[in-house]
Formats: C-alpha cells, structure tokens, sequence
C-alpha cells in the first residue's frame, strides 16, 4: 500500500519511518519504493531512501525538487528566486506510482509548512490522495501537535491510518511527558496509536507493518 508520511514537526523522524517502511515492504515481496518529493538543505533524507528502495529509482527520481537553504520550501524558493516546480513534482510521482507497486512519500517539514503562497505540503498530499500515517515525537508538546495535525489532514479530506509516536531521544525516567504520552494520545484518538518505536530501533512495529502490507 502507498501512503504518506507526514510529521508533527521538523526532525521527529519521518525518514527513519520512510526508509524502515520500504525496507520491509520490499522484505516482504513488494515492489515498494521511496518519494521525497522536496528537500530543503541537504538530500540526506533522499539519498537515505535511495537506498532504502535497493536500486529501484535514481535520486532525481525519488527526490524531483532540491531547494539549498535549509527553510521551508516556500522560504526556499524566495531565497532562490524561483518558483518550487510542483509540476515536476506531480509528473514524477504519477510516474512512480505507475512503474511500483507501493509509493512511500516522505513529507518535507509538517502538514502545513508552505509550497507556494497559497499551496502548502498537505495540498499536495491532498492530490496524491494517499492515506497518511503521521510520526509524532515523543516529547513534551506532541499531544497538542498531534491533535493539530489531525485536525488538519481531515480538513484536507484524507483518512490518517494512525500515529506512529517515535522516540528521538534517549529516555529519561525524569521525562514525565516522555512516559504519559502515549497513554494520553491512545485515550484521544480514534486512529490506530502504534505501539513506539524506541530509540535506536531498526525495525517497526508488527501492527503498523500489518496494516500497511
């Protein structure tokens, strides 16, 4: 199943999701590859589902839009006195979705970090029509930034196939947000709350794989 990932945030880890998704999509027998339709800053997150992916699609492929500056792809485009090709963009993942089984999209920032003055990431999300499983970080602030996010990709018209609550840091036992938060978020959602992925871990949880294959 294609599907795209977006986050409740910058860094909370959407390409280790992404690239551990494809990963064990293509484990399983499917010809899953990975999309980054825009980059701003370096293309590590791009080159990381390259490789992910196994050969399957060049860089230019998985990742159609390179912005330098490391801002939003909207703020990028203005620094660089261009528009972001979103064109380009469409065509290239049309194309993917054609050639592959399975198109995991890796969002660039959070749902609504803007494209253009007036089309922002869940705007194309919304036109790739895709169900969309959101990674939120473990951390103090997720429970609000989570329910936003929601909200937000059902005002876009798409159904969320659940949060994957991932841990960007090393756990304390002092983290009280840290240890509640998923009880909290499990009690207000009515998505699938997948179990966390700890830090470190190279693999995702049963039930998330098991909804997606």
């Amino acid at each position: 199943m294609s599907i795209f990932i977006t986050g409740t945030d910058t860094a909370v880890g959407k390409t280790r999701v992404a690239a551990l998704l494809v990963r064990a999509l293509r484990a399983n027998g499917v010809d899953a590859v990975g999309f980054k339709p825009i980059c701003c800053g370096g293309r590590e997150d791009a080159e990381a589902l390259v490789e992910a992916s196994a050969g399957a699609v060049t860089l230019n492929e998985v990742n159609p839009v390179w912005l330098r500056p490391p801002v939003a792809p909207y703020s990028a485009a203005m620094i660089e006195g261009r528009m972001v090709d979103v064109a380009l963009v469409r065509e290239t993942f049309a194309r993917l979705r054609e050639k592959h089984a399975a198109v995991i999209v890796e969002g660039c920032g959070g749902w609504l970090v803007p494209v253009a003055k007036e089309f922002s990431m869940g705007d194309l999300a919304a036109e790739f029509a895709l169900p969309v499983l959101m990674v939120a970080a473990n951390r103090l602030g997720v429970i609000n930034h989570t329910l936003l996010t929601m909200a937000a990709i059902r005002a876009h018209g798409l159904k969320c196939a659940g949060v994957l609550l991932n841990q960007v840091q090393a756990p304390s036992p002092d983290d009280a947000a840290a240890l509640t938060n998923g009880a909290v978020l499990e009690e207000l959602l009515d998505v699938p709350l997948f179990e966390e992925l700890a830090f470190g871990a190279d693999t995702l949880p049963t039930k998330l794989l098991e909804a997606v294959l």
